[in-house]
């Protein structure tokens, strides 16, 4: 038997249904790569042992002609989604050793469909970072290994790692500013942030509600589409969750794009890119032609203030929903003289640098006399920068973009400059301003040998499209490339 672990999603389901193995045989296969990959850090807890369980549990199902989505395929899940009974940590020493008595909406809707889980992947402290360098577990390191370990960018690093070094056959990310996008660029993998609201939120650790939405990281973007199905879907428990039907994103993947307008935004081109991105860039604009696609050049003229306004609105509603960690109910707690010598022991030993950083700032921005300064300004700028792709949508169907400025760069490179480390998030924080679906194809290799990703960001609501464009994309730029496995 070949190596189950060099599979796509896609034709590890199809080997399953034509009997060609089980789920138990590509779930052992799957673990004992993880363990060969503890270099990599991408887990913070396995659930080995449940795992080979669920995947009896599946080959019994499909023995009695019970079969859903992702029947017996072993799955990552990140460790900001909440799993009954096992610890869910977002990577931060003050959840301690919590182990939520419920399910989050995703992972229960994966699970009804024969998902069969790994474990909970590594990420940037509550989401909270472009590197995976503030996780409290440990950095997680690239795959791509060019002389030197590399960030796999963040905060779904665990994600795209695990991915991208076939440890597992996909996972579950959460995108606030880019946190799917990016990650699955410096990873040569597909990451896709749907439409906000197509996943339910309901049991995902928040950090910025208005802005956070789950999705998957996959090897294709047809894996991609195959678990956005299953994860997404209206659900009650979330007030902002969409009471609206999936598309048929599977086959869209390979709908013609011919006739197809594709707006190139002209604000994305930006001081210090390397000549490389804006190379590929326009090689991404002949591929698209190439497919039948109609370029329209667009404006959004608000792009430049996107960035500022991100971290304002982000780290006022992180600093709003993490003040429910104060060591009374749950999570790890440093006793003190009185209540708020308590709270304050625990919240200093609890929260990372980084956190404590965001959650001041947002503290600042919503504060008496700061408020209508930062905090109403930035979400009027928000409002002028949806009116903007509003405008483009007028001449376009999705938009071209490059996913990310730079490829991978060295861990500890920029962890201690936080403003160039935001900047990472330059080319992604516009959707998530605007609710829009955005996915990141892998496209090239940099001088070096590293990944590099272009963007399609679409309507609100046309996944359909998105998936169109990306599937195009993918077939033109036919990334095959692999990191070498250097960790075995």
């Amino acid at each position: 038997m070949s190596d189950l672990t060099q599979l796509t999603l896609e034709s590890a389901l199809g080997g399953m249904a034509a009997g060609d193995f089980t789920s138990e045989e590509i779930t052992i296969a799957h673990i004992d790569a993880c363990m060969e990959a503890a270099d990599l850090n991408a887990f913070i807890t396995n659930t080995f042992e449940l795992a080979i369980d669920q995947a009896k549990a599946s080959d019994a199902r499909r023995a009695k002609g019970a079969v859903g989505k992702l029947e017996g395929a072993p799955l990552g899940v990140k460790d900001l989604f909440c799993t009954e009974g096992v610890k869910t940590t977002a990577a931060s020493q003050i959840l301690g050793d919590f182990k939520p008595p419920y399910e989050s909406s995703v992972t229960t809707n994966m699970k009804a469909d024969g998902m069969v889980m790994l474990g909970k992947l590594n990420l940037d402290e509550f989401a909270m970072g472009s590197s995976n360098e503030t996780s409290s577990y440990g950095n997680v390191v690239n795959p791509w290994k060019k002389n030197e370990e590399l960030v796999p960018g963040g905060s779904s690093g665990g994600s795209a790692a695990a991915v991208a070094a076939d440890i597992c056959l996909g996972a579950t990310a959460t995108d606030t500013g880019g946190s799917i996008r990016q990650p699955a660029s410096f990873t040569g993998t597909v990451g896709i942030k749907p439409t906000y609201g197509r996943c339910s939120r309901f049991g995902i650790v928040a950090f910025a509600s208005s802005l956070d939405q789950a999705g998957p990281i996959a090897k294709t973007v047809k894996d991609s589409a195959i678990l956005l199905d299953s994860m997404a879907g209206y659900d009650p428990k979330d007030s902002t969750s969409l009471n609206v039907d999936n598309g048929d994103w599977i086959a869209s993947c390979e709908k013609s794009i011919k006739g197809m307008r594709i707006g190139i935004p002209k604000e994305y081109t930006v001081d210090g890119m390397p000549a490389e991105i804006q190379s590929l860039w326009d090689q991404g604009v002949e591929w698209m032609k190439d497919a039948g696609a109609e370029i329209v050049p667009v404006s959004l003229p608000h792009t430049k203030y996107a960035l500022p306004a991100y971290y304002i609105v982000a780290p006022a509603e992180a600093s709003s929903n993490l003040a429910r960690y104060d060591g009374m109910r749950y999570g790890a707690r440093v006793d003190g003289e009185n209540l708020n010598d308590t709270y304050e022991r625990t919240r200093a030993a609890g929260f990372g640098p980084e956190v404590q950083r965001r959650i001041m700032i947002g503290t600042y921005v919503l504060s008496a006399g700061y408020y209508d300064a930062y905090y109403l300004r930035a979400q009027k700028v928000r409002t002028r920068i949806a009116e903007d792709f509003k405008n483009a949508w007028e001449s376009c169907d999705a938009l071209l973009t490059p996913t990310c400025p730079s490829a991978p760069f060295a861990i500890g490179r920029k962890v201690n400059d936080p403003i160039t480390m935001y900047l990472n998030d330059i080319f992604t924080v516009t959707a998530n301003l605007a609710g829009l679906p955005g996915i990141s194809v892998p496209a090239a290799l940099d001088k070096n040998g590293l990944p590099l990703g272009l963007q399609i960001i679409g309507k609100a609501l046309d996944e359909d499209t998105v998936f169109a464009a990306a599937g195009a994309l993918e077939k033109a730029a036919n990334f095959t490339a692999k990191p070498e496995k250097w960790w075995t």
